[in-house]
C-alpha cells in the first residue's frame, strides 16, 4: 500500500488526527497502538477507512508490519516527547523521503529537533489550540490571532489604525464571504495582519482600574492588621494606659513620667526602686509579666498576618479589578493564553496550585497578579475577582477541576463566559447541552486539523479565517539544489496566493520581520510565508530539493 498514511498513538489527538484525514481528506490511515480495548482505541478501530495494528512499542518490527517503508507520511503523536523523537528517527531510517510531523510541547526544542530530519513539521497541540480559547474568552466569532516565531499576530481593520502592520490580508469591501486576499499593493487591503504589542485593542481596557494609593495603602493595612494581631493590640494599649494612670496615681510621678516607664518596663527594662510604695511597686511588676507574655503574643501574631498575606497571593495585595479575563492553569496551554492575551493588551489574572508550573516564570515577568490556590474552592475564585471578570478560562490538565471550576466561577457570576478544556470530546458535549456553559473545547478537536494540514501540506503552523476562507501560515525551510536556492526573496511572494512574512537566515532562530525582496536565498533559510492552500504548495514545491532520477537501466 503505497502512499498511505500513518499515525502513531492511542491519545485524543490520534483519534481525532485520523478522523480528520479520514472524513474530510479522504485519505486511508494505518494506525499503531498498543490495545484496541484501551484509552481511544475503540473509538479509532470504529473510524471508517482506517487500519488498525497493535503494538506494545514503536520499534522496528512494528513500523515494518505496517509498510512505513512506502508511507507518504507518519504522524507520532504519543504522550512522550521521546518516544515520539526516537520513532521519528526509525522511521526516516526506513523511509528517508517520508513526511514526519511530530507532536511536542516544548516549541523551542522541537525548532531545533526538525532540522534533524529530511522533512518534519513539529507541532504543539497546546499552541495550535491556544488562539481558540483566547477567541473564544474574548467573543470572537473564530480565532483572528496567530502566534509565529515568538509573536502574536492578529487580523486587525486598517481603519483601526494597527501601530505594526505585518501586510495587507484581504479587501474584503466587495463581498465577505469571497474576499480577495493578499492584494497588490497591500496599501488596498481593508483587512490586514498586524503585530499585538499589548496595546489594549478590546472592550476591557475601558474596566482597567484607576490606581488609588490610599485605597491600596488601607486594603493592604486591612489584610495585614487581622483579627488576632488587632486582639494583641487592644490588650497591649490596655496594659499601656491602664499600667500608666495607676503608676502615675499611686507613685506620685507625673503622667508623662509614669507612661515613660511603662513603655521601659513593657520592653525588659525594668528599675527596681525600693522607694516606691507597695501600690506602685505592684503596678511595675504586673506590666513587666504582663510584658512577657505579650512578647511572644505579638510576635505569633504578626507572622500569621505575614503567612496569610503570603498564602492568599500577589493579587490580595493589589486593587480590585474588571473587565479582566481569568486563567485557571498555567501549564502548557495556559501559558500560552495567557501570553496572547497579555500581548492583546487584555488584562490577565492568573490561578494556579503548583509555584513550579511552567507558566509562573512568564506571569511573573509580565507582571501578571497570580493566586496560587485550589481553583475549585470559592475563595480562591473572588481572591481572581471572577465577580467582577469577563471570561474564565479553565485550562488545567484536569476535566474534573476545569468543570468544577467553571461551574463555581458560575455560581459567582451568573453571566460570566466560561471556556472549558475537556480531553473527553463526548464529556465536553455533553457539559454543553446539560450544564449551559456556551463554550467547552478539546485541545485534541482543535489541534487535529492544523497537524493533519501538516501531515498533507507540510509545515502548516498556524491558519487565519478570512470570509469563507482560510489563510495558512507555514515554516518554510529552503533546501540545496531547490528553486528558491540563490533567488531573490520576491520570487517566494506570488500575488494573491502567497507573501514572505518573515525570514529565519541559515536556520537561526532570529527572524527578520522587515525583509528585502533583493535578499538572495540560501539554503538553510528558514521562511514565515501567509499563503493560500494553493500558495502553500507552490512555495513549497519550488523550495524543496529535486527528487534525483532513478538510474537508467537496461532492460
Amino acid at each position: 500500500m503505497r502512499g498511505h498514511l500513518v499515525v502513531c498513538g492511542d491519545t485524543p489527538l490520534a483519534f481525532r488526527l485520523a478522523d480528520e484525514l479520514t472524513t474530510r481528506y479522504l485519505q486511508d490511515v494505518t494506525v499503531i497502538l498498543p490495545s484496541k480495548k484501551r484509552n481511544h482505541g475503540p473509538q479509532i478501530a470504529r473510524l471508517p477507512r482506517v487500519k488498525v495494528h497493535e503494538a506494545l512499542e514503536l520499534n522496528d518490527e512494528a513500523f515494518r508490519d505496517v509498510n512505513a517503508d512506502l508511507a507518504r507520511a507518519v504522524a507520532l503523536v504519543g504522550n512522550s516527547e521521546v518516544g515520539n523523537i526516537h520513532a521519528a528517527l526509525r522511521v526516516q531510517e526506513l523511509n528517508p523521503g517520508a513526511r514526519l510531523v511530530i507532536r511536542m510541547s516544548n516549541t523551542s526544542l522541537g525548532a531545533r529537533i526538525r532540522t534533524l530530519f529530511n522533512d518534519c513539521a513539529v507541532l504543539s497541540d497546546g499552541a495550535m489550540a491556544a488562539p481558540s480559547f483566547v477567541a473564544a474568552a474574548l467573543g470572537d466569532p473564530a480565532p483572528s490571532h496567530v502566534r509565529v516565531a515568538g509573536r502574536t499576530l492578529y487580523v486587525a481593520r486598517r481603519s483601526d489604525r494597527p501601530k505594526t502592520i505585518i501586510c495587507g490580508l484581504a479587501d474584503t469591501r466587495r463581498s465577505e464571504g469571497n474576499p480577495r486576499l493578499l492584494p497588490d499593493p497591500h496599501e488596498t487591503a481593508n483587512l490586514v495582519l498586524a503585530v499585538a504589542d499589548k496595546t489594549p485593542r478590546d472592550p476591557l481596557s475601558a474596566h482597567r482600574p484607576h490606581h488609588r494609593p490610599y485605597a491600596f495603602l488601607a486594603r493592604n493595612l486591612r489584610l495585614v492588621l487581622n483579627r488576632r494581631l488587632m486582639q494583641v493590640v487592644l490588650v497591649l494599649l490596655a496594659v499601656i494606659v491602664l499600667g500608666t494612670l495607676a503608676l502615675a496615681l499611686s507613685g506620685g510621678s507625673s503622667f508623662s513620667e509614669s507612661l515613660y516607664l511603662v513603655l521601659l518596663d513593657l520592653a525588659g527594662a525594668a528599675n527596681p526602686d525600693t522607694s516606691l510604695g507597695g501600690a506602685a511597686k505592684a503596678t511595675q511588676v504586673i506590666v513587666t509579666l504582663a510584658s512577657l507574655a505579650l512578647v511572644p503574643a505579638i510576635t505569633a501574631a504578626v507572622v500569621d498576618a505575614l503567612v496569610r498575606a503570603r498564602l492568599a497571593g500577589p493579587l490580595a495585595l493589589s486593587e480590585p479589578i474588571s473587565g479582566h479575563v481569568v486563567v485557571v492553569g498555567l501549564g502548557g496551554v495556559g501559558v500560552r493564553v495567557v501570553a496572547q492575551l497579555n500581548d492583546l493588551g487584555v488584562p490577565v489574572v492568573c490561578v494556579e496550585m503548583n509555584e513550579d508550573a511552567v507558566g509562573v516564570p512568564l506571569a511573573r515577568r509580565e507582571k501578571l497578579p497570580i493566586v496560587f490556590g485550589d481553583a475549585t474552592r470559592k475563595e480562591t475564585l473572588r481572591s481572581a475577582w471572577v465577580n467582577t471578570c469577563r471570561a474564565v478560562v479553565t485550562v488545567t490538565s484536569d476535566d474534573i477541576t476545569n468543570l468544577e471550576a467553571g461551574l463555581s466561577s458560575r455560581d459567582l457570576k451568573d453571566n460570566v463566559r466560561v471556556v472549558l478544556r475537556l480531553f473527553d470530546d463526548d464529556l465536553a458535549g455533553r457539559v454543553h447541552r446539560n450544564f449551559h456553559i456556551p463554550v467547552s473545547r478539546s485541545v485534541s478537536f482543535l489541534a487535529a486539523p492544523a497537524f493533519a494540514a501538516a501531515m498533507m501540506e507540510r509545515q502548516i503552523i498556524g491558519t487565519i479565517p478570512v470570509g469563507r476562507k482560510v489563510m495558512l501560515i507555514a515554516d518554510v525551510p529552503v533546501a540545496q539544489g531547490s528553486a528558491l536556492e540563490g533567488r531573490p526573496l520576491s520570487e517566494a511572494n506570488q500575488r494573491g496566493e502567497s507573501r514572505v512574512l518573515a525570514v529565519g537566515r541559515r536556520g537561526g532562530q532570529h527572524f527578520d520581520w522587515e525583509p528585502q525582496d533583493g535578499y538572495l536565498l540560501v539554503r538553510g533559510d528558514r521562511l514565515i510565508v501567509l499563503a493560500t492552500r494553493g500558495g502553500i504548495g507552490s512555495v513549497r514545491a519550488r523550495s524543496i530539493a529535486p527528487v534525483p532520477e532513478a538510474p537508467w537501466q537496461p532492460g
